[in-house]
This record gives structure tokens, sequence and C-alpha cells, in this order.
């Protein structure tokens, strides 16, 4: 636990912080928005921002060269603009020059100096450096130029080459791993870096008593503007409970101690919400709802290499067979009874709802057909079913009763379905190896592009992210075709083209698209969602409230 050593100044901008929610109103003027994180922080170091808890944390300490916006588009963020070479290997990034780091011990007279190119060069180095031991080091792994791979041209231009073409660069660059630090900051704390941050972002870290609470202050220098010239962020502060239990955390906003929920436990979904995904009337005054597309997709997957042995004696091999499962149940109903409606039934393709590329029009998925399932049942020697041996559908225990539900209307189509739940490390293991047939999937976006959907497929790829071994040159070839193309226009459409065979071959049943669940105060505004479910806090506004509690 991090003890911080804080002049009788930061006491007070803790209190201040703490208690602007209080009923006596001491600090009406102060904005602190409040959240919960169930599952605790690991480490405030973008280094190790691993899983959601942490990039929401990095996300208000930290910005990046790109960002994405609502729509996951790419806007300039430290880089106000960029240009990439010819041969599509070299990107050269002009950095903004009014961008400063937060005031910190670690620098001269304690006052944060301005962010340069060479702060850039030392935050990817860094990253891929060994010694740190990031779980991001794979984002630069094998594309960057080993020996010209980051330059600062000057204070203000950053040059990065890559080995080979590969368009989606530029989304990873977005991710929190990307965020750059000072190497000043790094070397002071060392491995208490993880608990000291220093960075650009809107917020500065005030103090962490880890598993207690996080509070972070806004920064007075931050960059950023809004259309009227207004300074962001308008909050003054963020303050982060730990909680482990969903119960108290719904508690907590039942009674106005915390802001937002994310997501909503499954022991109290059906009190809020009704079958079609909206607010009961009793919840329409007492908060508000905000659903989003989220870059997650859930599926079932099916080994499709020939050369698997497992495969040579499974029906599955069978082109026709994997599309009559396609066919043969109803995801509309299946999201309605089992899902509250959370999440869009996935009648398209791999790429989810939320990416830019994703268009219903152009690339067309499966629907519930009944009659059509046993078509192909017919014309692949199983009319009706008969002779269609048993197939072992692999779950995990959450996902059971939604496995159950698929076998039971394939068993009335006549594709017998055998549902086996096991442990997920296990199912991983098993996949990762080519020793399950049919088992259930998921995969959440590393960053925002179509490409990390569809490697899921390239045939030079392993396991992960290929685990169904699909094989197909012509899809191949047009993966390769979109990692050289900058037009995004045109990248959409390979996508699409892409998408369209994995519908055809069928080696994935996409069953949802998923989606944002946010359970939102009424007096917060400018809470934009987006389909990363990256906490947002720059534009927030927080009205006060008569019936605030004190924290």
């Amino acid at each position: 636990m991090r003890k911080s050593l804080l002049a009788p100044a930061f006491y007070l901008l803790i209190f201040s912080l703490v208690a602007v929610s209080c009923r006596d109103h001491q600090h009406p003027e102060k904005q602190v928005f409040r959240y919960n994180e169930q599952t605790g922080i690991a480490s405030l170091d973008p280094a190790f921002a691993k899983n959601q808890s942490i990039m929401w944390a990095i996300h208000q300490l930290y910005n990046t060269l790109i960002e994405v916006d609502a729509e996951m588009r790419l806007q300039p963020s430290l880089a106000k603009s960029w240009e990439i070479s010819a041969n599509n290997l070299e990107f050269t990034f002009h950095l903004r020059t009014d961008v400063f780091f937060h005031d910190d011990a670690a620098f001269a007279n304690g006052k944060g100096r301005r962010l340069i190119a060479r702060d850039v060069v030392y935050s990817f180095q860094r990253l891929m450096d060994k010694n740190t031991a990031s779980p991001g080091a794979w984002i630069f792994n094998d594309r960057i130029d080993s020996v010209n791979g980051f330059q600062a041209i000057d204070d203000s231009t950053f040059r990065l080459k890559l080995i080979r073409p590969f368009q989606p660069i530029l989304g990873i660059l977005s991710m929190q791993y990307c965020s750059i630090v000072p190497v000043e900051a790094v070397k002071k704390y060392g491995s208490s870096f993880r608990s000291h941050p220093v960075g650009t972002g809107p917020f500065k870290i005030v103090t962490w008593e880890e598993g207690q609470a996080l509070i972070l202050a806004k920064h007075p220098m931050y960059f950023e503007r809004d259309s009227l010239g207004h300074s962001l962020p308008y909050l003054d502060g963020v303050k982060v409970s730990f909680f482990d239990s969903k119960a108290t955390e719904f508690l907590e906003f039942q009674q106005q101690r915390l802001d937002f929920i994310n997501d909503i436990e499954a022991s109290f979904k059906d009190e809020i919400l009704t079958k079609t995904g909206n607010l009961k009337k009793q919840w329409h005054d007492k908060l508000q709802l905000q659903k989003h597309a989220y870059l997650n997709i859930e599926y079932l997957g099916i080994l499709v290499d020939k050369n698997n042995e497992l495969v040579k004696t499974s029906p599955l091999a069978e082109k026709k067979i994997r599309q009559a499962i396609n066919y043969g149940f109803d995801r509309r109903k299946m999201m309605l009874y089992l899902r509250n409606s959370i999440g869009t039934p996935a009648e398209s393709g791999f790429v989810p709802a939320g990416l830019p590329s994703f268009d219903t029009a152009a690339v067309k998925g499966y629907r519930y057909d009944v009659a059509k399932a046993k078509q192909l049942l017919a014309e692949a020697g199983f009319p009706g079913g008969k002779g269609l041996p048993t197939i072992k559908l692999l779950t995990i225990p959450v996902y059971a009763d939604l496995a159950s539900y698929i076998a039971n209307e394939l068993n009335l189509v006549g594709i017998p379905i055998q549902v086996e739940a096991i442990q997920k490390s296990l199912l991983l293991e098993q996949t990762s190896k080519s020793q399950a047939l049919f088992f259930r999937g998921s995969w959440i976006a590393d960053y925002p592009d179509a490409e990390n959907y569809l490697s899921v497929f390239y045939g030079k790829n392993p396991a992960p992210p290929n685990y169904t071994r699909y094989k197909n040159p012509a899809y191949d070839a047009l993966y390769e075709r979109a990692l050289e193309e900058k037009n995004d226009s045109l990248r959409y459409k390979l996508s699409q083209e892409m998408d369209k065979i994995i519908v055809e071959d069928a080696p994935v049943v996409v069953l949802w698209y998923d989606m944002v669940i946010h359970l939102v105060q009424p007096n917060i505004t400018g809470f934009p969602p987006n389909s990363l479910n990256l906490l947002e806090l720059r534009t927030v506004k927080k009205e006060p409230t008569k019936s605030s509690q004190n924290n």
C-alpha cells in the first residue's frame, strides 16, 4: 500500500474531494465523479494496462498519440497530424507543443515539463524492453524495425518504421499500452511507478490507498478545450471506490454515492430491465440507462482443419452441416428471454456492430430458418437428421443455459447436440491444442480495427487467435491486401468481402454482438458511451442534487 507524504495543502484537497457531496454542501462548487471498481486496480503503469479496470484509470492519467471517437474513428490526440510514406512503412507524427506532464517531484522544481518526441521514443522502447515485462509488448513484436523503429526527428516530430506494411498500427497506437510516460518519473520511482503515475492526462493522482480509494484531481495545465474554448475537463476530480460486492455497489448507486455503474448484475437484471432491454417504469425518474454497441462478439467455434483426425470423423467437416446449425436456432428469442435484449442478435458477419466497417446490408449472415436448416441436412445426406451422430458442444458454466437453449432448438431441427460445461482454463487449453471440435468462444477487440477480428481466420495465424484452424487462400489474399490499404473506405470493403467468406464457410456460429450497459445518475451529462467501453470523463458535467450523501 502506498503511503503518501502529503503537505497540509494536499490533505485539504483530499478532504475537499472526498467531502464534496456532503449534505451540508461545504463545497457545492466542486464536481467529483465517483465510480466503483469491483475487481480492484492492479497498477497505474500504462505498460500493464491489460484489463478494463487498469485501462479506465490510465485513460484519465495519460494520453496517446492517437485516440478514437465515439464512432471508433481515429482522431488526433498528442499527435496533431501524421503522414504515411509511399511504401506504407514509415509513419511520421507531428506532436502538439502545448502538452505538459503533471507537476511532480521527478521534475526540476516540481513543475511538469513539456512533452517532446523523445518521450514517445522512450515510452515505446520501454514497452518492448524485456526488463519491463509488459504484457503489451506483443503489439510491436515482429512489426517494428529493430534498428530504426522509433525516432525523434526533432522535439515535435516522431517517426515510426515498420518491417512490413500494417495499416492497423494506427489503431494500435490508440491503446492504453501506448500512453506516453516521462523517463524522469520512471527512474525516480522505479517499481513504485505503478502507484505514482505521472502523465499528461486530464487528471493527476492525489492519493491511492489500495483497496480503499483512488482519488484524482483535475490537471490544471491540460491541453484540450471544448468547442467554445473552455478548458477540459469540467470535473474537479474523480473518486474510485473498491467494493468487491456488486450488491453493495448497486446499493451505493441507489443512495447516490456512486455516479454510475457498469453492467447489471444478473441477480437484479430482471428488477431493472424489461425483456426488451428497457427500464421498468419505477426506475424512469431515478436513473439514466445507457446502451451502446460493445466490441465483443460471442460465438460458437468449429474446428475445420481437415488434417486433424478429430475433424476427419466429424459431421462438422461438412460445410452444409455447419450452415444448418447457423440456421437452426432463433437468436432473437435467445436474446429476448435469456439476455433481456442486452446485445444484438448476430445476423451479419463476425465483425461486430460498433466498428465503422459493420454493415448489415453489405454482409448478410444467418437468420432463423428451420426449412433451410432441414434442406441443408438432407443435402448433406442426413434427411431429418437421420444417421447424424451426436455433436458435443463444450462451454463454460456461466454460459450453460445459453448452450442448452441452442442445443434444444437444434435437436428439434434434427441436429443432436450434447452440452458439456467445463472450466474456462480447460476449454482454453483444448481450443489452443485443437482438441475441441465445437466450443463456446468470445472475442473482445484489442484495438478498434476490423483486422483484429479478421485475424482470427487468417490461415498463417496459430491458435490463438485462429482457434478454428480455418484456412482459405482467397481469404488470406484479401487479408494481406487490407493490411496495406491506406484508404479507409476501401479497407472497409475488403473487410466486408472477408466477412462474407466467413459467413459462407461457417467455421463459426455467431451468437450476438455485445452491448455496453451503464446505469447513470440523472444529474450526470456529457458522459458518452463508446464501443470499447472506455471510461470517458473529459466532457462530463455533474449538477448538484439535494439528496447528495456524505462520501
